[in-house]
Parts: C-alpha cells; structure tokens; sequence
C-alpha cells in the first residue's frame, strides 16, 4: 500500500516528529490534547494510536481510515 508508513506500534510522539503534519490531522479526528502544551512531548510518549484512540472513545477503524484518506498508511 502507497503513503507515508504509521507503524501502530510507535509513539505518537514518534510519529508527530516524523510527521508534524500529523499533529493537527490527529487533533482534528479526536485527539484534542495533542495540541496542549507539553502534552506530545509526555504523554505523546507513551501513547500509540491503537490506545489514544481507546482512551478517547474513537473508532480505530475510522482513524485509520481518515489517515489513509490523507496519505498515511497505518501498520499493524
């Protein structure tokens, strides 16, 4: 599959570093306190997709298709 490769496994801090635009495409699927202050560089550490997206109550189905949609391909 083409698009840039999010590997589930990794951070979202990780991939936020690998990817800034993720950040704000992230914010906008649900994951708001991505963009609070100091909250990637700690939290972002140790969340990956799959368990952010089960703390905020989002269908990782959805996410990963909205992230396909934008040129991301998510790895399990």
């Amino acid at each position: 599959m083409e698009g840039k490769p999010l590997q589930l496994s990794e951070s979202v801090y990780t991939l936020c570093v690998r990817y800034p635009e993720l950040k704000e495409l992230l914010a906008r699927l649900g994951f708001t306190e991505i963009v609070k202050p100091g909250m990637l560089n700690t939290l972002g550490r140790l969340m990956t997709l799959p368990k952010g997206a089960a703390l905020r109550k989002l269908d990782l189905e959805e996410v990963m298709t909205a992230l396909r949609a934008h040129g991301f391909n998510p790895i399990e």
